[in-house]
């Protein structure tokens, strides 16, 4: 049964100049549905999707609201307790004043691992560090004060006056716990 490529090429090409006749096509189609019908699909929208739809739409709808009465505050403080306020520091305005910053806070906390209390002198140093408590509270008072207005100039010179102070009350107190604790030696050094 061997047949030659080229007779069926050419009985090809007179296939092709004949017509077929009209509705052909039609009456083809309705005849493979007559034979091979098609399954009857689901409706693409099953019970599962009408409910991630829904859960969707609450979502959506529940950010929304989110977004746009975020203006609004989420809680509402009792009068009764105190707001705490996110302090800045002089750090957070440029890296020059953080190392000034840091400096006198070094000093102060250096001072004060120094000191030694005697019982007898102990009153003197807690007159001391209630000023220096009093000097903290502004150095916090400044700070808030630092972040309600942005940094100015004077709320900084101001926090790195404060800091100079207590550094300075330190030296003070310093200087008054040796002459408590040693007596002796300021009246040595008062007779020169």
């Amino acid at each position: 049964m061997a047949q030659d490529i080229r007779d069926l090429v050419q009985q090809n090409k007179q296939l092709e100049k004949i017509d077929m006749p009209k509705g052909h096509e039609g009456r083809f189609v309705n005849k493979l549905d007559k034979e091979f019908p098609l399954p009857k699909t689901k409706s693409k929208f099953t019970f599962l999707n009408i409910a991630a739809t829904i859960v969707l739409l609450f979502g959506l709808t529940f950010g929304g609201f989110k977004i746009f009465n975020s203006d609004k505050p989420d809680t509402i403080i009792p009068n009764d307790e105190p707001l705490v306020v996110e302090t800045k520091s002089l750090k957070d305005v440029s890296p020059q004043l953080k190392k000034v910053e840091d400096y006198y806070l070094a000093s102060i906390n250096y001072e004060l691992s120094k000191m030694k209390v005697t019982p007898e002198s102990k009153e003197l140093f807690d007159g001391y560090l209630s000023k220096l408590e009093e000097l903290n509270k502004e150095y916090n008072r400044l700070s808030k004060e630092l972040i309600e207005s942005g940094p100015n100039e004077l709320t900084v010179n101001a926090l790195i006056d404060n800091l100079k102070f207590r550094l300075n009350l330190l030296y003070r107190l310093r200087d008054k716990l040796n002459e408590f604790n040693n007596p002796e030696s300021t009246y040595e050094e008062s007779q020169l």
